[in-house]
This record gives C-alpha cells, structure tokens and sequence, in this order.
C-alpha cells in the first residue's frame, strides 16, 4: 500500500472506529459481565440455594459447550443473514435467558438455564471478530481489537462495582441479591439488543455515514487484502475446520481461556479472602481496581503490535505475563502483591487476545474466515469448561495453589505455541503447496 492510499485511508479507519466500536463494546461489557456474574454471586448464590463447589463449577462450565457446538453454525448465518439481524438476536435470546437466571434455585434449573446461555450466546464473540474483519485492514487490526476489548476490564472495573452493589441489594423486593443482579443485567442486554437492530450496519456498503470516496477507499483496501489473502486461506467453511494452521491456532486459544476464565470465575472470592470482606460494593471496586491495568497493557500491547507489525512476539509475552502473574498470587502472600500479580496476570492474558485474532485472520478469507475464527473461539470456549474442573481438581489434589498453578503452566505452554506459530504455518503451508503441485503434476 502506497504511502498516499494509507493517508487517504487512516482517517477512514478512525471514522468507522468512532461509529462501531463504541456499541460493539458495550455489547462486549454486558456479555462477560454476564458470564463474569456468576463469580460474582457464588458465595451468596451457593449459600441460598445449597449448591456444592462440584455442582458451581460444573454449572459454571457447561455453559460452554453449547457455545462451542454451535459456534460455527452461527458464524455461517451470521454471514447469510446479516451482522445486523444476527447480532441483535443473539443479545436479545441471551438477555432473555439471563434474566431467568433469577429462577435458578436448584442444581437442575442452574444447569439447565446456563445450558441454554451458551446457546442463545453462541456466535456472539466470534461474530463480531469476523465482522471487524469486513471493516478493518490488518495492519490497523489489533488496536481496533484492542478498543473492542477494553469490554473485559471495563465489565470488571464498572460492571464489578455494581453488580457489589446489585448482591448488597438483598432483600429488596422479596428477592435475593443475586436474582437482582441477573435480573437487572439480562434486561439490559435485552434493551441493547433492540438498539441493535437500528444502529448497527452488515457491512462498509451499508454504512451510509460513509461518504462515497470513504467507501470507495475502504472497499479498495479490503478488496486488495482478500486478494492477497486468497493464495493461503483454505478454499470454503469446511476446509477450514480442518486445515492444520486453523487448529493450531484453536490449541493456542483453549490455553488462553483456560486462564481467562481460570481466574475470572473465581476473582471476586480470591479478591475477598485477600482483603478480609465478603463479596459486595468494596470488593468490587477492588476487583475493578485489579482490572485498571488489563487497560494498560491492552493500549501497549495493540499499539507496539501495529507498529512493529511483531504481533507473534508481542502475544507470547502478554501470554506469558499471565502465567507469571497467575503463579506469583498464590505463591506470594502479602496483600497488595498479590492484588498486583492478579493486575499483572489479567493484563497479560486481556492484552493477549487482541493480537492474538490478528494471526488467524490474516490468512482466513470468505467462508473459510466465517467458520475458522468460529472454530478456534469455539475450542477456545471449551476453556471455560475445563478451566474450573481443572482448577477444582489440581485444588482438591495438591492444595490451595494447585489450581493457579496449574492454570500458569498452561498459559506458558500457549505462550510457547504462539511463539514457535510461524515457523509452524510456514511449515503448513509449505505442505499445502506440495500437496497442490502433487495434484497438478497426477
């Protein structure tokens, strides 16, 4: 790209930057807010309704595996029907059932209605990574992918103190804090998922806040970046289920969640133990205070990866940040240490993802990038599953710091694997291309 066409094109990028990202994430916000919740309630929630730590990480987990099931299929009508239509019904179904999480009062009707979270959820984050692919050139990628992930600290940083203060609530109404909480969130996806439908455009032709040079540039830009992704991605949505590059990047992912959702589900309780409070308002602000530096690290992060264009390096580090970070809160033991190693491993595995997507993306095309990215989200999701099963069992067998521990030495293994990623994709690539050449010459 000449240098004229990048300066036509940068103030194009900060105009559709400035019109989506803002309602992408506080779309963002109420999705893990919704799933960071629960961790939120678990000390209330189990004492009311007599649920065992085995049957809440359980119940935690399964919420992922219709979400991962139905992942790719979601992508792929996503991309039939329209980012629009899509999107807005997957916020309005997962609200819906959000607010009936009030009603989980058992073991059956918890498991049931997480169940059907995952379902109704399904395709939302992956949708909108593909969608940004139809608006954002790589080379500006990670940092609009940044902005888009500030939707995880800030969920913690504003969505923790009020849901602290949603759970301090109890009684009002005849209702317990936590039924407050889901209650009040879920309606609140819904009534975002209804702006949806009027403010949010399925593509740049759409975008009538464009002018037509605006569009013209954009197109031209995204136009040329499908061509010369054309000779790597694989050819149609079920080649790339299968292409080795796809899964390896779906590896690298399941460790990222595994941390991501390692700690995020149990946070608020380690936060409470370190200060001495039960989980309400102060630990809240606490738990938003830890995630203030997620921010951080996810501006550098972003920002040192675009302007490098070393976005391999960069992720590796903010992956192995996390570990380190993860390790040092249950070896350390003075409070505002740990505090800080609980900042350090939550900025390394938010500030990890953002550049993350950027590798797949970048060789991921048409259909192939619909159900790819679905893919790897979808394995990736499986983290949630596992990553409090885990955490129980390594807990239960070698004590109090086997689960963080363990959850660190998975994120260095995923730290490892995406800093050895190109040397492998070359190597992919290198077999693709013997395997055509085999075709032709037979």
């Amino acid at each position: 790209m000449t240098t004229t066409s990048t300066a036509t094109l940068a103030p194009v990028i900060r105009k559709v930057t400035a019109r989506l990202i803002p309602i992408l994430l506080i779309m963002y916000i109420l999705a893990f807010l919704d799933r960071s919740n629960l961790g939120f309630a678990k000390a209330s929630f189990q004492a009311d309704t007599g649920l065992s730590n085995a049957a809440y990480a359980l119940g935690a987990g399964i919420f992922f595996l219709g979400y991962a099931v139905l992942e790719v299929p979601s992508n792929l009508l996503m991309r039939r029907v329209g980012a629009k239509a899509w999107l807005a019904r997957i916020m309005i179904s997962w609200g819906i059932v959000s607010a009936l999480m009030m009603f989980a009062t058992n073991e059956p009707s918890f498991y049931l209605l997480r169940v059907l979270l995952g379902i109704t959820e399904a395709g939302f984050f992956p949708g909108v990574i593909y969608y940004l692919t139809q608006w954002i050139p790589v080379e500006h990628r990670a940092r609009v992918n940044g902005l888009f992930y500030f939707g995880a600290p800030l969920a913690f940083i504003f969505g923790g103190p009020l849901s602290g203060l949603l759970l301090d609530l109890d009684g009002l109404g005849g209702l317990h804090g936590w039924q407050l909480m889901f209650l009040i969130t879920g309606l609140l996806t819904v009534v975002v998922g209804i702006v949806v439908i009027s403010y949010l455009p399925n593509g740049p032709k759409d975008a009538r806040w464009l002018s037509e040079s605006e569009r013209a540039t954009l197109l031209a830009a995204m136009d040329s970046e499908e061509g010369a992704k054309e000779d790597h991605s694989p050819r149609g949505a079920l080649r790339a289920l299968a292409n080795p590059g796809v899964l390896y990047f779906s590896a690298i992912y399941l460790t990222v969640q595994m941390a991501v959702y390692g700690v995020t589900f149990y946070l608020p309780t380690q936060v409470a133990g370190v200060v001495g409070q039960g989980v309400g308002l102060q630990v809240g602000l606490v738990t938003g205070a830890v995630w203030t530096l997620a921010i951080v690290g996810v501006v550098v992060a972003t920002r040192v990866a675009d302007r490098t264009g070393q976005r391999r390096v960069v992720a590796a580090v903010a992956l192995g940040l996390a570990a380190l970070g993860i390790l040092l809160s249950v070896v350390l033991t003075q409070p505002v240490l740990v505090l800080l190693s609980l900042a350090v491993g939550a900025a390394g595995f938010i500030a990890v993802q953002p550049v993350f997507w950027t590798l797949p993306t970048s060789f991921l095309v048409g259909a192939a990038a619909a159900s790819g990215i679905a893919l790897i989200n979808s394995v990736g999701s499986l983290g949630g599953f596992l990553a409090p099963i885990v955490k129980n069992w390594a807990d239960a067998t070698w004590g109090p710091a086997g689960g963080s521990t363990t959850l660190a030495i998975i994120a260095a293994l995923g730290a490892g694997l995406i800093a050895v990623s190109h040397f492998v994709s070359a190597g992919v690539r290198t077999i693709a291309e013997r395997r055509e050449t085999g075709g032709a010459n037979g």
